[in-house]
């Protein structure tokens, strides 16, 4: 399974437990409720493969601690 990190100022930080990857959509846990339409920057490692990209934070789904963030990459 591909890791996501979130990028703050070009620091990454593991903050998400990737649930499922398609193109274009990664669905994952996180402790952290991020606004929906907040847009963020993620670096994707993916069998030996790094990309950076921005995201867009669709929905929350899910109850409570099962809360599954999905966010839409945009780039």
């Amino acid at each position: 399974m591909a890791r996501v990190l979130l990028l703050d100022n070009g620091t990454p930080h593991d903050v998400f437990e990737v649930v499922e990857m398609s193109k274009g959509l990664v669905r994952a846990r996180s402790p952290f409720l991020f606004e929906i339409g907040e847009e963020l920057e993620l670096r994707i490692e993916d069998g030996g493969t790094v990309t950076d990209t921005t995201a867009r934070v669709r929905a929350h789904v899910g109850p409570g601690a099962d809360k599954i963030t999905e966010l839409e990459l945009t780039r």
